[in-house]
């Protein structure tokens, strides 16, 4: 693990773009704490900082092939490293050292970019052909790992955070309205946007080629939506999942560093450790994080279920004192950033390092599962005929606001794709509740048009299908991902998503919804399939999820931030709506309304942007 850097067709001297390297480098050291390799030559530079949890001794990078043609720094993890090592090898390979990232570079020479369809894992890479005279950056199926660019006459920079482009002469200092908007709807800036107008993301799943004096060519070489198995049997899915949860846990973990996992009680981290110690010849370590506020408190399910699989857990309970720390969360996502799950995502990562390099987790479940309950308040609620939807529609917008079933009528008024947009976004409009300025975009804002855009490359897939597959493609690499990367890599702690691996994702996502919601029950054929395996009070707790108690500490311990942001100088309001933020801060103060998430998005941007001015 680590993170990569590089600048290509750069018109400074060697010795500029050396200076230059070094610095991004030293911006992402937290990433790789243990070496930093540099490749500099004429009009192009790539680098890496290196956790080392592979071939320690000789895995630093780059690494290139016998000739030197090929140079790649790759940040991630390749667990079938060892398989494609012997094919190449009998092809006539010669490999220099155990590293993973060396089957890349010969990989290439013997596929070329077809290479990426051979690795399994998580990654970002950057790999050079001297030949050619091109540049390769490749980013994961599912964008476990982030790679940034950014484009600036003619040439083209690109890092795994944005703070290390930031260390360069010229970045763009101008915030992308569309993409504050979109943070403040969703509370992450989601791909191919990032938060400084001429930065984008590499979307998961594609790679960019870039050549001298050649247009890129951005390339999407995997994609979700995989043919749906609809003549699998439950009983077939069922041995199938329990096959491919071995496998996916089994190849995840080699490490020649301590290794330990998550473990919060649920479903999906219990049958990952379940798994680990059944494949383990030791006790397995494993970390939970505990509240002092009980309902938001998983640490003592969590210490039973370890107990029952008979790992070596270590719990820390706590009271956080998030006036303290909210200043660090925020700055550490590079943009505005606002699950507050990220606190609680820190605080177990810096537990986990204590002890161990690397640490598995359980995400990815409920994207792949349908574990999330709002896929049900969507299904259970089909559309009504479009005469009511119009109706409900029209007496909903002349209702006032707050006045009782006007929130009610304007979902019902919604197609099934509006309303699944409502239970993942947040209205912008000051009338329908949100706090954007009028007028900051064209086009239609309104949230239930909001992921018009990814529902049409879903068509065809029954309902069910279709809103996993919008999470895969936004909210999995938006926010569940992104949050997993930066919390984990501030500590330089690795985590590995073995419910991610492209094997086990792709079979899960060509299973029809009606194997994985059945008769209320979420990720039923998973909790088939773990039977047996993990303890039976996991399969009948309810889900709780991974949260913080964030509208009490907004009218608590943030009550003062909260005064701060509400000041006419504060920078929100270049985007936001000076009276619908006071309206809607007042009712949460008073307790009318719980905007606990709204106003977390809104103080959020608020610091982000005030550190970005000082």
């Amino acid at each position: 693990m680590c993170g990569i850097v590089g600048l290509l067709g750069s018109p400074h001297a060697e010795s500029q773009l050396d200076e230059l390297l070094t610095a991004m480098c030293g911006s992402i050291r937290h990433r790789g704490p243990d070496g930093e390799g540099r490749l500099v030559e004429p009009s192009i530079a790539i680098g890496m900082r290196r956790l080392s949890i592979i071939d320690v001794a000789g895995g630093a990078q780059p690494i290139g092939s016998e000739d030197g043609r090929i140079q790649v720094v790759f940040n991630g993890e390749i667990y079938n490293h060892r398989h494609l090592r012997r094919e190449l090898e009998q092809a006539g390979h010669v490999f220099r050292t155990h590293s993973d990232t060396e089957v890349i570079v010969h990989g290439y020479e013997e596929w070329g970019a077809n290479v990426l369809d051979h690795l399994r894992g998580m990654f970002a890479i950057a790999l050079l052909d001297r030949t050619r005279r091109r540049v390769l950056l490749a980013r994961d199926r599912l964008g476990i790992k982030p790679l940034y660019y950014w484009r600036h006459h003619g040439a083209l920079a690109f890092a795994s955070e944005l703070k290390a482009l930031q260390v360069l002469p010229g970045f763009p200092t101008t915030v992308d309205p569309l993409a504050v908007t979109r943070f403040l709807a969703f509370g992450y800036v989601p791909e191919p946007l990032a938060i400084w107008i001429g930065v984008q993301k590499l979307p998961p799943g594609h790679y960019l080629e870039w050549a001298p004096e050649s247009p890129e060519r951005l390339v999407q070489w995997w994609s979700p939506a995989v043919p749906v198995n609809d003549g699998v049997t439950a009983e077939e899915a069922t041995r199938e999942v329990r096959r491919l949860l071995e496998d996916a846990v089994g190849c995840h973990l080699e490490s020649e560093v301590p290794l330990g996992a998550f473990l919060s009680g649920g479903i999906d981290s219990s049958a990952v450790v379940a798994q680990m110690q059944r494949l383990m010849d030791r006790p397995v370590d494993t970390f939970t994080i505990g509240f002092a506020e009980q309902r938001f408190n998983e640490a003592p399910h969590a210490a039973e279920v370890a107990a029952a699989i008979g790992t070596a857990h270590t719990e820390r309970t706590l009271r956080p004192d998030i006036d303290t720390l909210v200043d660090q969360l925020v700055l550490a996502f590079d943009e505005p950033f606002a699950d507050s799950s990220a606190l609680p995502t820190w605080l177990v990562s810096r537990l986990a390092r204590e002890k161990v390099t690397v640490a598995l987790s359980g995400d990815g479940g409920d994207e792949l599962f349908a574990g999330y309950t709002r896929y049900g308040e969507v299904l259970d609620h089909p559309d009504a005929a479009l005469p009511l939807r119009r109706l409900a529609g029209l007496v909903g917008r002349s209702l006032p606001r707050g006045a009782r079933g006007r929130n009610y009528l304007l979902n019902r008024a919604r197609t099934a794709e509006g309303r699944f947009a409502s239970t993942v976004a947040l209205p912008l409009l000051v009338e329908e509740g949100g706090t954007m300025r009028s007028g900051l975009l064209s086009g239609d804002p309104r949230v239930e048009h909001l992921l018009d855009d990814l529902f049409a490359l879903t068509a065809g897939r029954d309902f069910g299908a279709r809103m996993a597959l919008v999470d895969v493609m936004s909210y999995l690499p938006g926010d569940i991902l992104t949050k997993v990367d930066r919390m984990s890599m501030q500590v330089s702690l690795e985590a590995r998503v073995p419910l991610l691996d492209h094997h086990f994702a792709e079979f899960a996502l060509s299973l029809p919804h009606s194997l994985k919601r059945r008769r209320g029950a979420t990720k039923w054929v998973f909790r088939q399939a773990i039977e047996g395996l993990v303890p039976a009070s996991v399969l009948s707790k309810q889900k709780q999820g991974f949260g913080v108690p964030i509208s009490e500490w907004i009218r608590g311990p943030l009550k003062h931030r909260m005064t701060a942001l509400a000041a006419p100088g504060s920078p929100i309001y270049a985007f936001c709506d000076p009276s619908a933020t006071a309206r809607v801060l007042a009712e949460h103060d008073r307790g009318r309304r719980d905007h606990g998430d709204q106003l977390w998005r809104l103080l959020v941007l608020h610091l982000w942007l005030s550190a970005g001015r000082s």
